[in-house]
This record gives C-alpha cells, structure tokens and sequence, in this order.
C-alpha cells in the first residue's frame, strides 16, 4: 500500500469521483456484470452527480491518491435509508470505488483501513458497509476476506444487497 496517500475530498473532487465510478462500470460492463451500478457511465447523470455531490459536502468524503492522481474514493457517515441503524455506535462506508487504472495498487485496501481507523477515532462500535449481492457474490466475498461479517440481505426494488460489519477495535 505504500505510494497510496489520503486526503480529504470535497467539491472540487466530484467530477474525478464521476470518473473513478465511470472505469468501473466500464470494467464491470466488459464483463457482462450490469447489476452492480448499471451500464452506463455516471459522468452525465443527475441523480449520480447529486450524489456525489452530497458525499463531497457532508464530510465524509476522502480521497485515495497515487503518485498524485486521484486513483479511488470513500464515503463515511450515517447509513442509506434502506438500511437500519445499528444498535451500537457505527461508522457506515457509504460509498467506496477504485478506479480501473489502478488496479492490484492497494487502493482499495487503504481506504478500508482509513475508515476502520477513523471509525475508531469516532468511538464507533462498528464499520458497516453494503453491497451489491447479486451475480457470483464476489463482492460480499471481497468484504468478508478483509474481516467484514454478513449482517442481513436487504432488496432497493430487485438490487439485492447485503449490510456487512466489522468490529472497530482500538
């Protein structure tokens, strides 16, 4: 992970967050994979831009560069709507994306620890985060390898989802 720095994202960082979302739906797309995020790019769309927008303007927005290029990013705060609350203190990945010209850097792992550090220092009990479940489970797979627990499966129309946990220890 090293060459991987973290730092504060804000308004000016929305349009490279639109791209770092762009690459993976392409990448995603080649695949065959269009349940995660759909088939078309972010950069362009209203509802994502807005989005995006709200992560940069809430504080919780943090952005992983490499060599000086925004290279993935990270939302932190209150869980979505479609989500309940944890009964213990929580800190809830709301959003977290690497852009495909980074791949095998450690990006996405930096991120996670920043937000498993940054829970801590909140004094949150848990990290949780959800993810698209569909297709082969890679993803919920993904989270499970970096320590994460399967909390509950949860559908938003026919996405199916799953809010995963991870114990914050000091």
């Amino acid at each position: 992970m090293s060459g991987v720095r973290i730092r504060p994202g804000g308004g000016g960082d929305v349009a490279a967050v639109l791209a770092m979302f762009d690459s993976a739906v392409a990448w995603l797309v080649s695949r065959g994979i269009t349940g995660q995020w759909g088939d078309r790019p972010f950069t362009g769309d209203a509802r994502r831009t807005e989005q995006v927008e709200r992560w940069a303007g809430g504080g919780g927005l943090r952005i992983a560069e490499v060599d000086g290029e925004p290279a993935g990013c990270l939302s932190v705060g209150s869980p979505a709507a479609y989500v309940q609350p944890a009964q213990v203190p929580e800190l809830y990945v709301q959003a977290l994306v690497v852009d495909r010209r980074f791949p095998g850097r450690g990006v996405g792992a930096a991120l996670l620890d920043r937000a498993l550090a940054e829970a801590g220092e909140r004094g949150a009990e848990v990290l949780r985060v959800d993810c698209y479940a569909g297709g082969d489970g890679r993803l919920v797979r993904w989270y499970e390898e970096w320590g994460f627990e399967r909390e509950a499966p949860f559908t938003v129309g026919e996405w199916p989802g799953m809010v995963l946990r991870r114990p914050v220890r000091p």
